[in-house]
């Protein structure tokens, strides 16, 4: 797993921390900030798993 997936795991569970503060403090802000704090972890996640596919694809050749 690289870094960039990790880092992308660590703002997904943040970002369900902050979405959960959020609705118990029934703040819709926060909420939303979490939401989209876990958006952004999936993307940063994603996009370092394929670059190591990628990398991984031509190492093995």
């Amino acid at each position: 797993m690289s870094d960039k997936e990790l880092e992308g795991k660590w703002d997904q569970a943040k970002g369900k921390a902050k979405e959960e503060f959020g609705k118990l403090t029934d703040d819709k802000s926060t909420e939303a900030e979490g939401k989209t704090d876990q958006v952004k972890g999936e993307i940063k996640e994603g996009l370092g798993e394929a670059k190591r596919k990628i990398k991984n694809t031509f190492d093995d050749k």
